[in-house]
């Protein structure tokens, strides 16, 4: 873990400590996210640029949901992209990286929700790390699971750390 990764982790932790009521569900939801985000791309061989970039996004993804849970009443795909870029912007504005990480990990807590147009490993990889971690925490369905995996999951990690997971039927 570089020591970027690790203060994000901690500067996280901390920040739902500040806004969350529900702090310790946030924090071990996004250290499940970024847990599986880092096992996928360093297991699909990623470059260390895009690895980075990947991990302070998982750390991040979530990052609007205390205020979605304020402003909202709930935490909403939608709502959490409308809300979380600016929020992950300053969240990491002091952490040295170039204007084009900061814009790229702006982009995937922006779009963390959206399934289409998937436009990088790093994207991709976000994607799946969160519906491993999602699945779990809402019980999903076998159905459900079949139907995201087919539309969504591309990575053989992914797919099979969902297989391992979720034994559902090909």
């Amino acid at each position: 873990m570089s020591d970027c990764t690790a203060r994000a982790v901690r500067e996280m932790t901390a920040f739902y400590r500040k806004t969350s009521n529900v702090v310790v569900h946030d924090s071990t939801h996004f250290l499940k996210v970024w847990a599986y985000a880092r096992t996928i791309g360093l297991s699909e061989g990623v470059d260390p640029k895009t690895q980075k970039i990947l991990e302070l996004a998982a750390i991040a993804h979530d990052i609007a949901c205390p205020i979605c849970r304020e402003k909202y009443g709930n935490t909403n795909g939608k709502y959490q992209e409308l809300e979380g870029g600016p929020l992950a912007r300053t969240f990491y504005q002091d952490y040295g990286l170039s204007n084009e990480e900061l814009d790229r990990i702006v982009y995937l807590v922006s779009h963390h929700h959206t399934y289409t147009g998937v436009d990088g490993m790093d994207y991709q990889i976000l994607l799946e790390a969160d519906f491993l971690v999602n699945a779990d925490e809402s019980a999903m369905k076998e159905d459900a699971i079949r139907a995201f995996r087919d539309k969504v999951f591309r990575t053989k990690t992914g797919l099979a750390l969902l297989q391992d997971l979720f034994p559902v039927e090909q």
